[in-house]
């Protein structure tokens, strides 16, 4: 699936469920993780190398919040919503470590679209979108509900 008209972007009219949605790769690597998590989730075996090895992670793992990071930016790539991505809850599962030199990808997938009852151009769009690696390992599982809107008229 495309961009909508004119290239600027889908609206909820351009949307159906199963729609599927993959993003670009991203490459990351230690100094990512490590920088990441120095500011935002020092805890050890996001920072330390050595340490990390004896930890339940046994090596060095992104942080969680930093894949949802990482997820995020590839979805927005991948979903060009003509008025952003706009959620209004999320639900996230993590279900391996992401590690240094993982080359990551979103596949998301349209599940539900939701009309609003008072609202007539907008509607809830739940989308389900996997992280997988190089190798298609499932590391992350976001399901968001978006706010989606109606071509202007």
């Amino acid at each position: 699936m495309g961009v909508g008209p004119a290239g600027r972007g889908l609206y909820l009219d351009d949307l159906a469920v199963g729609d599927e949605f993959r993003s670009s790769d991203h490459e990351l690597d230690a100094d990512q993780i490590i920088a990441f998590a120095s500011q935002f989730d020092p805890q050890p075996f996001h920072i330390d190398p050595v340490a990390a090895q004896d930890t339940f992670f046994r090596g060095l793992a992104a942080s969680g919040w930093h894949s949802a990071a990482i997820a995020m930016k590839l979805l927005v790539e991948s979903l060009p919503l003509a008025d952003g991505v706009i959620g209004t809850g999320v639900e996230v599962a993590w279900s391996s470590p992401v590690r240094p030199d993982e080359t990551l990808h979103v596949v998301s997938v349209v599940r539900e679209i939701l009309p609003s009852r008072s609202k007539p151009n907008q509607a809830i769009v739940v989308l389900e979108s996997r992280m997988l690696n190089q190798d298609d390992v499932l590391k992350q599982t976001v399901t968001s509900k978006l706010l989606v809107f109606k071509r202007k008229s």
